[in-house]
């Protein structure tokens, strides 16, 4: 099974940088850059940050395929 993500769909709604989003997350631009690009799956509980600092279900921001 493969995860994919909408983090760039929804970052970029929110009108955010990677830098900002990490920054609000306290993590690097780098691994910001690394979910977007799906070379990385965040931990259970950086998932659940992101989606709740994005405002969307983390079912909608991660999904299992």
């Amino acid at each position: 099974m493969n995860m994919r993500n909408k983090v760039k769909v929804y970052r970029k709604a929110a009108n955010l940088t990677q830098e900002e989003l990490a920054l609000k997350l306290s993590v690097t631009r780098q691994t910001i850059n690394a979910i977007e690009n799906n070379k990385y799956n965040p931990t259970l509980e950086l998932a659940i940050k992101m989606a709740r600092f994005l405002c969307v279900p983390v079912e909608e921001l991660f999904v299992l395929e």
